[in-house]
């Protein structure tokens, strides 16, 4: 018989509706499930189970009078670290943030709040949410439930490790550098990266800075169990502020009917030659084309998009300049300095990294200019395919290595080394442009470790992307979890 834990935020909300059992009852079990397993893994890293036992008792009354608080009334879940709760700590993983105490909710978690949501808690993430391993001196190194002694990936890699092993029902995280799709992928569950602006960012930033909608490759998104939980999610999380009002986006999108997944016309990019996609990982995409042609599926899978070079060395530095203007004078001069001990056109990591530290307002106009010739080809390319399937990463998780510059850190793909960073490559391949992109499982290594893909789309597209991934779910893999979580 599954766990409840391990059921899908969708079936819970349902039964939690038809009043089967009690969010006490539910929350009590999650409680349980954390202090069972959250010792190895730690992803839970901030607990508010007071508040969230008083909270369920009142969904629960309400329910008994007759009144549903919403879509997740009831439904126990937990958000990442950088997401503000009033009387909780936001760190973002930093020592000397160990005192920031939110007095606001961030406004997705209080529209979560509002359709009926406990949330219970908080899950870790890596320092400023720069790296795919989730370490940082407040709250110490979080474990992948699938194995121990790798990563569960980053920004968000709290909140995939304890989806996966069910100490939480669903997941609220952030993605700026695949920070929602790469822990999704290392720990075999869901995540949507949305279209640019569609989910508001405020209440996701440290204090002295303003709102992080600003940086316009990022965005904030669910994580789950399940596809179906990601479209709960996005209709509690999407509707725009009105900032935003002008794009006349429409939450009921959503759901939208459109054409049936089998009649899609699908483009797959299993590879490159700038980010070597481990043989794994390949094998996982051949068998997935292989099922997607005898489904009827339209594939292509010799046409790119854009220019892989030219997005890389745009992609790069723009996502290392997103948060520059709160580095101290000390640390920009460095910059300039690290900057300056490389040839301007290099595209080793380390060299566009610190040209991204320290590049300056024209520079980043100059590549700006390239993103907006990027986005018309995608654009074109989208009037050709209705979506694109290509790697989250190109290995499954790796093992802990937390020492050097992420550059430094060597990963095995195809029986030789390469640099941690190059993953970031697939991070970017859509990101750059703020496109919509739904990571899915889609089995397991050799080893046993998750291997997933991305469902990309082009703007506000987002629907389409998870209504295939929905598809993939019901006749492709559905989640499977972690023998620990079983």
């Amino acid at each position: 018989m599954t766990d409840l834990a391990l059921c899908s935020a969708t079936e819970l909300a349902q039964r939690l509706r038809r009043r089967e059992m009690s969010a006490v009852e539910l929350l009590q079990h999650h409680l349980q499930r954390v202090e069972r397993l959250n010792p190895a893994l730690n992803a839970v890293v901030v607990l508010d189970a007071e508040r969230a036992l008083v909270r369920a008792r009142e969904a629960d009354a309400a329910l008994a009078r007759g009144v549903c608080w919403g879509p997740l009334h009831g439904l126990p879940m937990t958000v990442k670290e950088a997401f503000d709760v009033t009387a909780l700590p936001t760190t973002w993983g930093f020592d000397a943030q160990r005192g920031n105490v939110a007095t606001a909710n961030a406004v997705s978690v209080q529209r979560l709040l509002d359709a009926g949501a406990l949330i219970f808690g908080k899950t870790n993430l890596p320092v400023a949410m720069a790296d795919w391993q989730t370490f940082n001196p407040v709250y110490g190194t979080t474990n992948n439930p699938w194995d121990t002694g790798r990563t569960p990936g980053g920004s968000s890699g709290g909140s995939a490790a304890a989806l996966a092993a069910g100490l939480s029902a669903l997941e609220l995280g952030s993605d700026i550098g695949a920070s929602i799709r790469n822990p999704a992928h290392y720990c075999g569950v869901w995540g949507h990266k949305p279209t640019w602006g569609v989910v508001p960012q405020q209440g996701h930033q440290l204090p002295g800075m303003e709102c992080v909608d600003t940086i316009d490759i990022g965005a904030a998104g669910p994580m789950a169990r399940s596809a179906h939980d990601l479209s709960l999610a996005m209709d509690v999380l999407a509707a725009p502020l009105s900032a935003f009002g002008a794009l006349g986006w429409q939450p009921a999108a959503w759901r939208d009917a459109g054409l049936p997944a089998s009649r899609l016309r699908v483009a797959v990019v299993a590879d490159d030659a700038l980010a070597e996609v481990d043989s794994t990982v390949r094998a996982q995409f051949h068998a997935l084309v292989d099922f997607l042609r005898r489904s009827g599926v339209t594939v292509g899978e010799s046409e790119r998009p854009v220019d892989s070079a030219e997005t890389w060395r745009t992609y790069v530095p723009l996502v290392r300049a997103a948060l520059i203007g709160h580095a101290s004078d000390e640390e920009h001069l460095q910059a300039v300095a690290e900057a300056a001990k490389w040839p301007a056109d290099s595209m080793e990591f380390a060299a566009m990294h610190w040209r991204g530290r320290s590049l300056s307002h024209r520079d980043w106009l100059r590549l700006d200019e390239v993103r907006s010739k990027l986005r018309r080809q995608w654009a074109a390319f989208f009037e050709r395919w209705d979506l694109l399937i290509c790697p989250v990463a190109t290995t499954p998780a790796f093992r802990h290595n937390q020492s050097g510059w992420r550059w430094e850190r060597m990963i095995p793909v195809n029986g030789a080394e390469q640099p941690s960073t190059t993953s970031l490559f697939w991070a970017g391949y859509t990101n750059l442009c703020g496109l919509p992109a739904t990571a899915v499982p889609l089995g397991l290594s050799p080893e046993g470790l998750p291997i997933g893909a991305q469902v990309c789309g082009p703007v506000f597209a987002d629907p389409v992307c998870l209504r295939f991934a929905r598809w993939l779910e019901a006749e492709y893999r559905a989640f499977v979890p972690p023998p620990m979580a079983a």
